[in-house]
């Protein structure tokens, strides 16, 4: 099973990817981190009691990676909740780079079936709550769990 190491200043959150529920989501994300896209990146969208957001290469939430990635919202595991890594995009099917994780299941449970959940962080869920605007992505690594 495929998973990775979001590094941060804040700490690293450990993820687990949702290979069978997505798995175009989850071999971009890998891609994208394995030819360091994400390095260097900011989380530019940061909302309390929502989600911390990341994965422009502009800083402004307009940017990606110059295609696109359908979604996929049929699994078991489409539901948000606290860790859960999403796609974020402007419109069904435009995702692309930038990714959220989700604060918790309350105020993130209207994105079910309307973002592609693609995995969850099992470890550093504290790091969530520490990310602030403009905090930096130093690197993802990929690992296997």
């Amino acid at each position: 099973m495929k998973g990775a190491e979001i590094h941060t200043s804040k700490g690293i959150m450990k993820v687990k990817f949702y290979e069978e529920d997505a798995p175009k989501n989850v071999a971009n994300f890998i891609h994208l981190a394995e030819t360091g896209f994400y390095n260097g990146l900011t989380f530019h969208r940061v909302i309390p009691n929502f989600v911390i957001q990341g994965g422009c290469p502009l800083g402004t939430g307009a940017g990606g990676p110059g295609y696109t990635v359908d979604c996929e919202l049929d699994g078991e595991n489409q539901y948000h909740d606290r860790g859960v890594l999403s796609m974020a995009h402007a419109g069904r099917n435009t995702g692309g780079s930038q990714f959220f994780i989700c604060m918790n299941r309350r105020s993130t449970q209207h994105l079910d079936r309307h973002h592609t959940c693609f995995g969850k962080v099992y470890e550093g869920l504290e790091v969530i709550d520490q990310i602030r605007q403009g905090d930096i992505i130093d690197k993802i690594i990929i690992t296997e769990i």
